[in-house]
């Protein structure tokens, strides 16, 4: 006789097809276990069953506009958050999209859109991604820099749609015909698979300035205004990030706040500033704090062909001297030596294009230097 091990591994390896053969199969036998079992799996089929008809009541503007060739779904998200870029997604679904549990990227778990997201992104005929700055969002308003997000969603398309499906807005300066849908990403599964990808694409984002400033607690709040994001806000100030349109309420202050605590604390927190500046400017962030016994380079970044040796330097004001003027001939030679080490640290067998660059924190100014100086013997 079979053990419940075994009958619960053919149950989970079996396809959607195959479950009413195994129902028939175990249908006799009286093991409370195994009936349980067959219970919980024609529950699942049920769930499949109602997961059918609720998206295919979503494909109802798909269905009505199919004629007219390619649709293209459009969202977008973070219009709300006091940090963090607006980001927007324009999809085009192939015409027989079979994708399930398409809906409103808030309604479905962080997990679920994860699976998601790498199925649309699989079975989409095409994915654009636009974004907005904090710094662009503060210099043309946040509707105007969701419109703008939008129209470089769509420009990114691999192949030009006849109809643009909308999460609710009309998108300015775009001659491509829109339907605007209140709640579309309820009501569409193109819109639905847009809000997910522009959801998964921002939060991942997000968690990745997470790691280069910590204390906003990026990762969870996701630039939203959470109780602990606003204390951190009061008591560092605002960060590269920030967009400074939306945190009056909370910072008096320009700039950012010189902090004080400890010297490694400051440092820290400004190798933070540095590194999400320099991420906004496309480079990536391989790792802060490299040490060795000869000393530490702040940070080493990749950009492009480059493996870029970062010494972040800060100033309250100019008046104890310019940060650059900090990183002497004997620092060049520290920061170079230790690169070495870096180097063979990780495997490097030969030389790569390297380059060491400043970054200057100047009162509320950034200030980047690049080929700041060469490798010194």
């Amino acid at each position: 006789m079979e053990t419940m091990k075994d009958i619960k591994a053919r149950f989970a390896s079996a396809k959607e097809g195959e479950y009413n053969a195994l129902f028939r199969h175990y249908e006799n036998d009286e093991r409370s276990g195994v009936q349980k079992l067959i219970q919980q799996y024609h529950k699942k089929l049920q769930a499949l069953e109602d997961e059918r008809v609720r998206t295919e009541s979503m494909k109802k503007y798909e269905h009505e506009y199919e004629h007219l060739g390619y649709l293209c779904g459009i969202d977008e998200v973070g219009r709300g958050p006091l940090a963090g870029p607006v980001v927007a997604c324009a999809v085009i679904l192939p015409k027989d999209c079979d994708i399930l549990w398409l809906n409103d990227s808030k309604k479905l778990t962080a997990k679920k859109r994860e699976e998601l997201y790498d199925v649309i992104l699989e079975g989409a005929v095409s994915v654009g991604i636009g974004m907005a700055s904090p710094e662009r969002i503060d210099e043309i308003n946040i509707l105007q820099a969701t419109y703008e997000a939008m129209r470089q969603a769509v420009s990114r398309l691999s192949v030009q749609p006849q109809l643009l499906l909308n999460d609710a807005v009309t998108i300015p300066e775009i001659q491509i015909p829109q339907v605007p849908i209140i709640k579309g990403d309820a009501k569409s599964v193109s819109i639905a698979a847009a809000s997910i990808v522009a959801k998964v694409t921002r939060d991942r984002m997000m968690e990745e300035y997470d790691k280069v400033l910590p204390e906003y607690g990026f990762a969870s709040n996701k630039g939203y205004g959470s109780a602990a994001h606003i204390e951190a806000l009061k008591k560092y100030g605002p960060s590269p990030i920030h967009r400074k349109t939306f945190i009056t309420h909370f910072v008096k202050q320009k700039g950012f706040v010189y902090l004080k605590e400890n010297r490694r604390q400051k440092g820290s927190y400004y190798e933070g500033i540095a590194a999400a500046f320099l991420q906004e400017k496309g480079l990536q962030i391989k790792e802060r704090n490299f040490r060795c016994r000869s000393g530490e380079i702040d940070l080493v970044a990749q950009d492009g062909r480059y493996l870029v040796f970062i010494e972040v330097k800060y100033r309250k004001n100019g008046k104890s001297g310019s940060p650059f003027s900090a990183v002497g001939r004997e620092k060049q030679r520290i920061i170079s030596k230790v690169a070495m080490f870096y180097l063979i640290a990780h495997g490097y067998r030969e030389l790569p294009p390297c380059r060491f660059d400043v970054v200057g924190i100047d009162g509320e100014n950034i200030h980047w230097i690049k080929n700041a100086f060469d490798f010194c013997s």
